[in-house]
């Protein structure tokens, strides 16, 4: 089964006491980006249907890449703002920045 950003984005971390909880207009605001992403992939797999030339297809797939790093980004800043300030009140800072840490670790490249 396929978890939805809301789904991922409202669980409770299994590491540490606090909530996993987010404004609603953060949310909406990565929804957004997504759902406007996820339409780019599909316009990009209609160039590949219709036969259009690879550098423009390339340039579409590197726009997509942006936004997507772009998504990140937003995610990363609600995650320092929100969680890892609750962490530190909650006194389970280390183990929220080694979530973090292990999931940087996979999210950039080596």
């Amino acid at each position: 089964m396929t978890q939805t950003f809301s789904d991922h984005h409202s669980h409770s971390h299994t590491h540490s006491h606090h909530g996993h909880i987010h404004s609603e207009e953060s949310q909406r605001k990565i929804i957004n980006r997504l759902s406007r992403i996820e339409g780019h992939v599909r316009g990009i797999k209609n160039m590949i249907s219709e036969g259009r030339d690879c550098p423009e297809v390339l340039i579409q797939v590197a726009a997509i890449r942006g936004a997507l790093d772009r998504v990140a980004r937003l995610i990363l800043d609600e995650h320092l703002s929100e969680c890892i300030t609750r962490a530190a009140q909650d006194g389970t800072i280390e183990q929220e920045i080694e979530t973090l840490k292990s999931a940087l670790d996979r999210f950039l490249p080596s």
